[in-house]
């Protein structure tokens, strides 16, 4: 199980690897049901939320700031500047989408939010925002299809019409299956 510091609440479904580094506790919320594995590291600083059934692979990281322009542009004197005042300084929460996956060094750069059910490929660089249901591969990381393509596949079968994470993607296959 994991105690989630941002809500107070323990969640016995979840795992995160006794490797994986979480800084910021507080600011990283993530729902029941989630694994996180080996040597990932999540900067919470700016708040990252992580929704139901989410897996993250090995070496994953998920960032929500970066000071690489903002370091040149102040030289020296960046660390005498306040946070807010920093210009090139990149800031943005993150947000993973239940029942996604985020395969092996993948990379979420700041401010960027995952669509529930999604496929990020391994080694992707996600710079920007994707929708529901979406496959992301390559640096940098582009929809390059929907898992629902995959997941149709199965959705004849009674298993999955009643454990399948999204009951309104299931109904409105089977209505169109009628038609």
């Amino acid at each position: 199980g994991h105690w989630n510091s941002a809500t107070l609440q323990f969640r016995r479904l979840t795992r995160v690897s006794s490797t994986a580094l979480l800084m910021d506790k507080k600011n990283i919320n993530i729902a029941d049901n989630c694994w996180i594995w080996h040597h990932s590291i999540l900067d919470g600083s700016n708040g990252i939320e992580i929704e139901e059934g989410v897996q993250i692979g090995a070496w994953v990281g998920v960032f929500t700031h970066s000071s690489h322009t903002a370091v040149r542009l102040h030289g020296r004197e960046y660390i005498n500047i306040d946070r807010d005042s920093r210009v090139g300084y990149t800031r943005g929460a993150v947000k993973i989408g239940a029942y996604s996956f985020i395969g092996a060094g993948a990379c979420v750069l700041p401010g960027v939010e995952i669509g529930k059910g999604s496929l990020i490929g391994a080694g992707a660089v996600v710079n920007k925002s994707v929708p529901e249901f979406s496959i992301v591969q390559g640096n940098p990381g582009r929809v390059v299809g929907s898992t629902l393509d995959l997941d149709k596949a199965y959705f004849d079968d009674p298993l999955i019409q009643g454990s399948y994470f999204d009951a309104e993607q299931i109904k409105s296959y089977l209505a169109n299956k009628l038609k």
